[in-house]
């Protein structure tokens, strides 16, 4: 479903997220484009519709091993898989190129397989399996409400949870651990605090204003680590926090 969905908004006949659901949206989008090309619109992506689609209404997922350079439906719904299983690389557009080979790379040697930059069987059987969850439990890192979840967010991936706060409200250690790094992440997390836990466990502190600190500080659930910002790619004040297992983002939900 996600490849579909990924498939209609590159054709401007659906402008909802890539979330893998089928409902109305998704029905309507593909009703648009099967009126558009003269088929029945019945909003059943059938042999028909796929065919329409080009080359990113196939060949379905597993029909064939996918490395670089390939494109098409399969692509979509590796990227869509990597990237809820914690290994984004962007949109989800059906090419596989640089980032997306970076990121299933990634993901095979989290999942014990050799990384060799080829979705085979075994890569796919792994990227269907359940989404990691956190081994520990966490605190929540500052006293706001989340206005924005973990998941798909329009064609690509929101990472962790995003607390809308006033510029300058404290942030805090979401659990016991040790600082690895601290700094201005170019990549777009402005003033970024990273925590390293027990397990596997890192936690993310993201757009900060300032940083509170330092790299080898150990801390405590509920020490201050920085204060709020909009630091990097941020529309405005609020804090981006993270849960990564061995390098996998999970959602922080899951450790609450």
């Amino acid at each position: 479903m996600a490849a579909l969905q990924a498939a209609l908004r590159a054709k401007h006949t659906y402008s909802g997220t890539v979330d893998g659901i089928r409902g109305p949206m998704t029905r309507e989008g593909v009703r648009r484009f099967q009126l558009r090309r003269g088929l029945v619109a019945d909003g059943i992506a059938g042999r028909a519709t796929r065919a329409a689609l080009g080359w990113r209404g196939r060949p379905k997922l597993g029909r064939r091993v996918i490395g670089p350079g390939a494109k098409g439906w399969d692509v979509a719904a590796l990227q869509w898989l990597l990237a809820t299983r914690g290994f984004p690389s962007g949109p989800f557009d059906g090419r596989h190129g640089g980032r997306t080979q970076a990121a299933l790379q990634r993901f095979q040697a989290w999942a014990g397989l050799g990384a060799d930059g080829l979705a085979g069987q075994a890569t796919i059987r792994a990227a269907r399996r359940p989404p990691p969850r956190s081994p520990l439990d966490f605190a929540l890192p500052i006293s706001a409400p989340i206005g924005g979840g973990f998941g798909p967010r329009g064609d690509a991936m929101h990472t962790g949870l995003d607390f809308p706060a006033p510029r300058g409200a404290t942030v805090v250690a979401a659990g016991r651990g040790c600082v690895s790094s601290v700094g201005y992440d170019p990549g777009g997390y402005g003033r970024l605090v990273v925590i390293q836990h027990r397990a596997g466990m890192t936690s993310w502190y993201a757009h900060l204003s300032r940083i509170t600190v330092r790299t080898g500080t150990c801390v405590l659930a509920g020490n201050q680590i920085g204060r709020v910002g909009s630091s990097g790619f941020s529309t405005g004040p609020h804090l981006h926090f993270e849960l990564r297992l061995r390098g996998a983002a999970i959602d922080p939900r899951t450790g609450f």
